[in-house]
């Protein structure tokens, strides 16, 4: 009995002993909340605030773009934006917080970033038609809601309150970008960028007005010459949604710009540099008490280009002032040009010194978001089109060199032999020279080179018929005709070459006519300009193959190149292979005997660029051209300088132009800058009337 005691005894002491340990561990505990909460709560509470923290991206920035020389050609320069991140701020304080912002923007005439597809005044869908079906699903929308009645779904499920159509509108912008990208207290959307220092200091100094907005420093592409090199350069835009899913995972944002178009959108791997990360502390109100660099950014590489700047400034002037003295009929003879491209490249090496297309816009236009008007303004005008490397013209006369090497080294045509021009050829359907259509005379006898000297169309008709269509496609293949150069810019077209297997897709069935017309760049026979200048660098350059290119390095931050093999390589993957194409030997023989002729053309009273360049500083080659098209006559000028050394090709196309001769003078421009020449006096023989006749 007593044992049994004891142990009762024990296990008593044992329970009251932990009892007494829970009640000391409640009393501290309770202690110490009520010196947590009660005593100092205020301080915990504030330190507490203190540590709520968001990352911050510090946005890199954009590699530079230079010319040859290190003109600087696109750069950024430091401006401010305008962020919205999530507060705690009811639903109408919301709205007018964000139309006080509109408000303030519009008042300075700075842009806001819109993506609502509803415009008014009228009400309509500015969302393709493809896609609309799509986004009123989304939505939950009947296929049939019209515009307006989608406008007021949104008042309605933003809850704005206001009547006023305009406001309505604006507030719906901004909502419905939340809606579509997300925000945070930690993740922001770009309201605008680029804003006013007047929108900064009235944002800035009255910020209870605009409750969740940031104003943030970014570094902002600018172009700072203008249109110059547009075409070339491209431009860069806010990216959409497709592109983000692409490369998100690459480390793009929502908010990001990237590369649309040109060497901004090619090379977008190497200008868009690393962003970094900012720390920023801020209290449960969303006020920043710090901020820290964690992650700093790197810029992106600079990108440097095969282009002269100042050449190409010339080469812009000069197509757009022959355009105009075309139009205005201040070569003599008036025509509706409406547009063109110039490619001028270095023979020896492949390089593009100078690129233009015309219409032409400008890149900076599109940086925060273009204007719809400017948008359609550029659409209709088709500026954004680059008809250098995209724009493919039937190259009527300046083809005939190729019919003349073609029938020279396969022996068809003998390089002393003279063929009469009889008038109308008794083959196909019975094509003459354009002197018999003109003026019913004919141009007698003629060797290969008086022949392209005189441009005469029966010469060239028969050298095609005996050498036949597929030797002819043969050859123009290996001068880079019809096949792409590969270039490092997108879009490049890689033009027709007229054959039966052409003419065989449309339903047409290929006769000897079709050969004729070929012969003399019509027909199918479509090329661009930039393949017109590799045909005369590769011609010039005694017959070996010239690879074309507008890149001549790409050089990162730390200073080290990027190699050529590197780029090739990087180029090829995103543009695909460039085709093979089979290795011709061409006699030097040949090539001397139509340079010769190019020679005449220009040089020699009879030829057909001789008025425009018989006062000259020193002798070039060119051929002139004249295409007939459905809607009127392109003017083709293509040419190589000087003549003993070539050191340049320049291939002129002119929408329009109706006659190669005029297009010849943009062409004078050019090579007279190029060798210094333009501060010294060229006299212009600007009366002088051109041939009328379209085939030369």
């Amino acid at each position: 009995m007593k044992l049994f005691r004891r142990k009762d005894s024990n296990t008593k002491l044992r329970l009251n002993m932990l009892t007494l340990i829970i009640y000391i561990i409640g009393s501290i505990l309770l202690l110490q909340l009520f010196n947590l909460q009660i005593i100092n709560g205020a301080t915990y509470r504030e330190t507490s605030n203190v540590k709520l923290s968001r990352e911050s991206t510090i946005y890199a920035a954009r590699g530079d773009i230079t010319d040859n020389s290190g003109n600087i050609l696109a750069t950024v320069e430091m401006k401010y934006s305008l962020e919205l991140y999530k507060t705690k701020l009811e639903n109408e304080e919301l709205n007018n917080s964000i139309l006080n912002t509109i408000k303030v923007l519009e008042e300075n005439g700075d842009s806001y970033i819109d993506t609502f597809p509803i415009k008014i005044n009228p009400f309509e869908f500015t969302i393709s038609d493809n896609k609309l079906n799509s986004w009123k699903k989304t939505y939950k929308l009947e296929e049939n809601t019209t515009a307006e009645e989608a406008f007021y779904y949104f008042k309605k499920k933003y809850d704005i309150s206001t009547d006023n159509i305009e406001d309505i509108r604006k507030i719906i912008a901004i909502r419905y970008r939340i809606s579509t990208e997300g925000y945070s207290q930690t993740k922001s959307i770009s309201i605008a960028d680029n804003i006013s220092e007047a929108s900064l200091s009235k944002i800035s100094e009255q910020s209870s007005l605009f409750g969740g907005t940031t104003i943030v420093t970014k570094a902002t592409r600018i172009y700072p010459n203008g249109k110059l090199a547009s075409h070339i350069l491209g431009y860069i835009g806010r990216i959409n949604s497709d592109e983000y899913n692409e490369k998100k995972e690459e480390g793009y944002l929502i908010n990001d710009n990237i590369g649309k178009t040109g060497v901004e959108s090619l090379f977008e791997k190497y200008l868009k540099g690393t962003n970094g990360i900012k720390q920023i502390d801020m209290d449960v109100d969303g006020a920043i008490t710090d901020e820290y660099t964690e992650v700093e950014a790197i810029q992106g590489s600079t990108l440097v280009l095969t282009i002269d700047a100042n050449l190409q400034e010339v080469t812009e002037n000069a197509l757009q002032n022959t355009i105009n003295n075309i139009r205005n009929g201040s070569y003599g003879s008036r025509y509706d040009a409406t547009a063109g491209a110039i490619v001028v490249m270095n023979v020896k090496n492949g390089e593009v010194l100078a690129m233009a297309s015309n219409p032409d816009y400008e890149p900076e236009a599109f940086v925060g978001g273009i204007s719809n008007d400017q948008y359609n303004i550029y659409r209709q005008n088709n500026a954004l089109y680059n008809r250098a490397i995209s724009g493919a013209y039937a190259p009527g006369s300046t083809f005939k060199m190729l019919t003349a090497i073609t029938a020279l080294q396969e022996q068809k045509v003998g390089i002393n032999e003279k063929i009469k021009d009889a008038g109308p050829y008794p083959l196909g359907h019975h094509p003459a020279c354009w002197l018999w259509n003109q003026s019913k005379s004919t141009h007698g006898y003629l060797n290969v080179t008086d022949a392209l000297k005189h441009s005469c169309n029966y010469f060239f008709y028969e050298a095609g018929y005996r050498s036949g269509i597929e030797q002819l496609d043969r050859y123009a293949r290996y001068f880079g005709l019809g096949v792409k150069t590969g270039i490092e810019l997108p879009s490049e077209s890689s033009g027709i070459l007229a054959s039966p297997q052409v003419s065989s897709a449309k339903g047409e069935v290929w006769s000897v006519g079709y050969t004729l017309n070929a012969s003399i760049g019509q027909g199918d026979n479509s090329f661009t300009p930039l393949q017109m200048a590799k045909y005369i660098s590769t011609l010039v350059n005694g017959g070996d193959k010239i690879n074309p290119t507008i890149i001549r390095t790409i050089k990162a931050t730390d200073g080290i190149e990027i190699s050529k093999a590197e780029i090739q390589a990087y180029t090829k993957e995103i543009l695909g292979e460039k085709e093979e194409v089979e290795n011709l030997e061409i006699s030097q023989e040949y090539i001397n005997a139509i340079l010769e002729g190019m020679r005449d053309v220009t040089s020699e009273n009879g030829g057909t660029a001789y008025t425009v360049f018989k006062d000259f500083n020193f002798t070039i080659g060119g051929k002139t051209g004249s295409a007939q098209t459905n809607s009127g006559t392109n003017a083709w000028f293509v040419g190589f300088a000087p003549y003993d050394e070539p050191e340049i090709a320049i291939a002129v196309v002119i929408e329009g132009g109706g006659s190669g001769k005029l297009a010849a003078y943009a062409a004078k421009d050019i090579i007279a800058q190029y060798f210094g020449m333009n501060e010294e006096s060229i006299v212009e023989d600007v009366t002088a009337q051109p041939y009328t006749e379209q085939q030369r």
